[in-house]
């Protein structure tokens, strides 16, 4: 196989698979390279090598495992323009965010590698006599099964935080955008960690990422994807009474009060779904707004995708292709289907010889939809958003919850007090006033409600989710 061929990474070493797919990039419709077609062979060698790295791995000391991690956020931001590269031709993600995505790769075990210095379990005053405290003990091998939207950042936050906590990892990346994985796990050896510690299985999820959420050498899972998805891996891990941190879909509404700042709210609301071409989880894909400026936002979003550029992500325009012709294709089903409102910009492909091979779509705005349509309630991963009115705050926030998801939701208001009735009754795992960050920083718990999934990573949290407490009691006498 040639230097074009990504493979799984296992034990610190290169494995070849019987048979190999197409890498495709989304820009232009042709293979970049091929992708190693693991099954449940490979993950089988993976998990046995994560089994025998993890107890010694797991046996230094967290200033041991912080120096591994903080070199490997050096040797990251010594390869970011290669990652970002990559990251872009896989995804078809603009440069610029790919970029961003490397950036915030090298945070996640920057950030990791010095939490682990500071965390501790703790001691509980029993009474005279007696002595009791807790450790926070790693699961063992946890498997990791993460979206083709954000690799490098999904990556970086689950083996970051599972590999600190002393737990060797078996990561799955998404079928089409595996190579920044292998990348990033190679520098991982580079940097000192073990071999077997942190291993990459490439293939196609119904294969090796369903052989990887059944097997029985797992104790950990970690699912980032669709809800569907996701209820399949948390019934395989209910089989063998597993734990699962689950980060599913989204259907994030902005609530858009008649006070607010109509400008900056605007130019939030435009990034928060074209960013990444919205195929983000945490998307704002709902504009629920007061029908007193309803109108006039709708026209300063409107102007703002209408000047939105497009291209290859290799070019860095505002906005890339979809991750493939079958996302887009899935777009325009939603988009066709809407069957109420009115199309205000885009609903179509843009008619540009140069991009007719790609899987690109227009930024769409569809104003007035019925809440209760499927554009509204479900996911369709695309720079796709719809707009619904309310006349009362009470209304607004009724509509925001209105859906089966609770991943996001952003209020846009000048009242303090509006701001934080309204962010403790939405039904989501963030919310922002004023602002609004797709998931928001390194630092900041992120996970969803409802049937956005359940547990928390990023921040110190994610720390508690990669362990389990042990209770020590111990009579002195």
């Amino acid at each position: 196989m040639d230097a074009t061929t990504t493979l799984p990474f296992v034990a610190g070493e290169t494995l070849a698979t019987p048979d190999v797919y197409d890498n495709i990039d989304p820009a232009t419709g042709t293979p970049v390279g091929t992708i190693g077609r693991g099954g449940a062979h490979e993950v089988d060698l993976a998990v046995a090598a994560a089994t025998q790295a993890q107890p010694a791995w797991a046996a230094t000391t967290p200033e041991h495992r912080s120096r591994v991690l903080t070199r490997l956020a050096d040797l990251v931001e010594r390869d970011h323009e290669q990652l970002a590269r990559l990251e872009s031709e896989d995804t078809g993600k603009p440069l610029g965010q790919a970029r961003t995505d490397a950036t915030i790769c090298a945070r996640y075990f920057r950030f990791y590698g010095h939490a682990v210095d500071s965390y501790y379990g703790v001691t509980i005053p029993l009474g005279e006599g007696m002595h009791v405290y807790t450790r926070r003990e790693p699961f063992g091998v946890v498997g990791s099964v993460i979206a083709w939207n954000y690799p490098m950042q999904l990556l970086a936050r689950a083996v970051a935080a599972a590999t600190a906590t002393g737990n060797a990892i078996v990561v799955k990346p998404a079928d089409e955008t595996p190579r920044t994985a292998v990348a990033v796990a190679r520098l991982a050896v580079e940097a000192g960690m073990p071999p077997g510690v942190f291993n990459v299985v490439t293939g196609l999820g119904v294969e090796a990422g369903a052989a990887l959420t059944a097997h029985p050498g797992v104790a950990h899972l970690g699912f980032v994807g669709s809800t569907a998805t996701g209820s399949l891996v948390a019934h395989a891990a209910a089989d063998r009474v597993v734990p699962t941190l689950l980060e599913l879909g989204g259907k994030s509404a902005h609530v858009v009060y008649g006070d607010a700042d109509l400008d900056r709210a605007a130019e939030a609301i435009t990034r928060a779904i074209l960013q990444n071409a919205g195929q983000t989880c945490s998307a704002g894909s709902r504009l629920v707004v007061h029908e007193s400026v309803r109108a006039e936002l709708v026209d300063k979003v409107a102007a703002r995708f209408r000047a939105t550029t497009l291209g290859p992500g290799l070019e860095d325009p505002e906005l890339g292709p979809l991750v493939s012709v079958r996302q887009q294709d899935r777009v325009r089903r939603y988009v066709e289907g809407t069957g109420s409102g009115e199309l205000v910009t885009g609903g179509r492909a843009p008619q540009d010889d140069r991009l007719a091979q790609g899987a690109f779509w227009l930024p769409t705005l569809i104003d007035g939809v019925d809440p209760t349509a499927p554009i509204a309630q479900e996911e369709v991963f695309g720079p796709v958003l719809v707009t619904m009115p309310f006349a009362d705050d009470e209304e607004g926030v009724a509509l925001a919850n209105a859906t089966d998801y609770g991943l996001l939701a952003a209020v846009w208001t000048r009242d303090l007090g509006r701001a934080h009735r309204a962010a403790a009754a939405l039904q989501a795992g963030q919310v922002y006033v004023n602002t609004y960050g797709a998931g928001g920083g390194v630092e900041l718990p992120f996970g969803g409600v409802k049937r956005s999934g359940y547990g928390r990573e990023k921040g110190v949290e994610a720390l508690d989710a990669f362990t389990q407490t042990k209770t020590v009691v111990v009579r002195l006498d």
